[in-house]
């Protein structure tokens, strides 16, 4: 032990004996053998990964696609917490676009373009989330420890001008590839990418104007504000192709891949047992896709097994999905499971790989239905049935429906001995692709007007089954469609909540700023059903 106190205390006394010496704290604290600056290229890295929204999580509870039967697993109440905080991922972004000025990159390069749809991304989201946010003074470290609060307004003008200059960087650097800086800071590396390896800046310009187009639909109820000018930016970005390329398919969806061994798709078979029983579908989701006869519930969906296997309905008839009623107590809804009366997860298509499906963050079939929806707003002359048209055939082909003839549903059949594998317990069947006959009921086929509309948002909801997080969720906030259903399983009162409360350091580490976006926006609570202002 004295030999071991000697090693540690010696080098101390030393560095104290030594007069004049005036090295900072940092100095004689830092580590030589860690690295001193990260790259561009690892930071962009991580803030991919960071920024994805994954499946089987609460946020699809919240947009009421699945639900909880069993306690210990979670519930379905609207009793919500801390919105997210991804304002170490936005350090993150800052310090990348410091290191691409730092290694070679220019005024304008690809790291110094995405960081501004990263912050829009980001903000927005949080905005979205909880209402005013601190946005100019967050980032300034110790020069603004208690930073203000931005209104949400302020937030999404930024956001909006952020994209607007992302899209104008990046097509400079489309135009003039090489005039952008000779360093590692002037080109983005494609080994750092997780959603696109390849023609780099054009496809991250279309998912640049893909999430500015969203967040001009979430501002819906604000055409009438003369700074924002939604219904003119929409215009903008419609009519101008050229300026403002727009995804034109599902090859240029901003899509988180799983990958083998390491990286797994969260229902896998390794965790079949434990969990492909305990949540069961939703109502809100099956009820609409069985109202419509939509082949899509065959592939995301299983037959309720007491009406397959006792009551003898046939597994194809869209009257044997079931899904609970989300308000239904949670007790009884696990009974309910337990008797096999609702349908679950397909377990074909979710469980019996370690891959699934891509974890779509930004898509093209949400793009197609954000502009039909635009459209039929009245914010910009064209074809809103041709974009409505798109956006559903896209989901429909993701989930490899074709447009005509067959295809091949896949059903898990209880009671197996082999285990779960995709040759030992799947029943098959042939079922009915044929587009026209789906788009031509009257429940489905587009009509001006608000007729119109609820059909737009009810395909918006349907595409959006296990994607792009709380999209779902905001839509329905802004809009009722779909009947989201509430009861004593969700809690609050019988309220779908609002917002999301702010994270908990805000109340200790930012008091005084926290209570002043309270008082004006909530009356002073951090009150989960306070209306922000862009419901307003």
């Amino acid at each position: 032990m004295k030999k071991i106190l000697k090693q540690y205390i010696l080098p101390v006394a030393v560095a104290l004996s030594v007069t004049g010496c005036k090295k900072s704290f940092d100095e004689l604290t830092k580590n030589n053998n860690l690295p001193s600056k990260v790259p561009a290229a690892l930071l962009f890295n991580g803030v991919l990964n960071s920024i994805a929204e994954l499946p089987d999580g609460q946020k699809e509870i919240y947009s009421q696609y699945y639900l909880y039967n069993y306690d210990y697993y979670g519930n379905n109440r609207y009793d919500f917490g801390g919105g997210d905080d991804y304002y170490t991922v936005l350090k993150n972004v800052q310090e990348m676009e410091k290191q691409a000025a730092a290694t070679g990159g220019a005024a304008i390069n690809p790291y110094e373009a995405l960081g501004k749809f990263f912050k829009a991304y980001l903000f927005s989201k949080m905005s979205l989330e909880m209402g005013d946010i601190p946005m100019n003074e967050a980032l300034k470290g110790l020069d603004k420890l208690e930073p203000a609060y931005d209104t949400q307004k302020q937030v999404m003008l930024q956001s909006l001008d952020w994209l607007e200059s992302a899209n104008s960087d990046l097509g400079q650097l489309i135009a003039k590839p090489n005039d952008f800086g000779t360093g590692e800071g002037a080109s983005l590396k494609p080994e750092s990418d997780i959603y696109f390896k390849n023609d780099l800046p054009l496809r991250w310009q279309k998912v640049v104007n893909a999430l500015n187009i969203r967040l001009l639909i979430q501002l819906s109820k604000k055409t009438g504000d003369a700074d924002l000018k939604i219904a003119s930016r929409f215009a903008n970005i419609i009519n101008n192709p050229a300026k403002y390329p727009l995804m034109t398919s599902n090859d240029d969806n901003m899509q988180y891949l799983f990958r083998t061994p390491n990286n797994f798709y969260p229902q896998n078979p390794n965790n079949f047992g434990q969990s492909g029983s305990r949540k069961n579908m939703s109502s809100t989701y099956v009820g609409l896709l069985t109202q419509l006869k939509d082949p899509r519930v065959f592939v995301t969906a299983e037959p309720a097994r007491d009406l397959v296997d006792k009551q003898k309905q046939s597994p194809t008839d869209f009257a044997s999905f079931v899904g609970a009623d989300p308000g239904l107590d949670q007790g009884v809804m696990y009974n309910n499971a337990g008797l096999q009366k609702y349908s679950f997860l397909n377990r074909k298509h979710f469980y019996s790989t370690y891959t699934g499906e891509p974890s779509i963050q930004i898509g093209y079939p949400e793009l197609m239905l954000n502009i039909a929806e635009g459209i039929n707003r009245g914010w910009a002359s064209g074809d809103a049935e041709n974009y409505y048209i798109k956006g559903i055939q896209a989901s429909r082909a993701s989930y490899g429906i074709p447009q005509t003839g067959t295809f091949t549903a896949y059903f898990y059949r209880p009671g197996s001995t082999t285990g779960v594998n995709v040759d030992g317990n799947y029943d098959n069947y042939t079922v009915s692709a044929d587009f026209n006959t789906y788009y031509n009921q009257s429940t489905v086929k587009y009509a001006n007007g608000a007729d119109g509309l609820k059909k737009i948002l009810q395909q918006q909801y349907l595409a959006l089954f296990r994607h792009s997080g709380l999209q779902s969720y905001f839509n329905y906030r802004r809009t009722g469609v779909p009947t989201f259903t509430t009861g004593p399983g969700t809690g609050n009162g019988g309220r779908i909540a609002k917002r999301f409360r702010y994270p908990d350091a805000e109340r200790t580490a930012n008091a005084k700023n926290y209570q002043a976006a309270l008082d004006k926006q909530f009356s002073g609570n951090d009150d989960i059903n306070g209306v922000m202002w862009i419901l307003q």
